[in-house]
């Protein structure tokens, strides 16, 4: 399991490959979208980190 600075445990997720497939044609855009599909599917979650080999997403807890 990933770990942030202040040693709180971050939770693994993903996203769709159109999602994915946004990194290697714009980041900021992939970046966006990224941000705007977990604040509408999961709430109080905030996407922290990013591992394109293994196409995690590792998210922070802010609830």
């Amino acid at each position: 399991m990933a770990m942030i600075d202040n040693g709180k445990p971050l939770t693994q997720s993903g996203v769709s490959e159109r999602i994915w497939e946004l990194a290697v044609e714009d980041l900021d855009a992939f970046e966006r979208e990224v941000e705007r599909y977990y604040r509408l599917a999961y709430p109080g979650f905030t996407p922290v980190k990013y591992d394109f080999e293994r196409r995690i997403i590792w998210l922070r807890d802010d609830r």
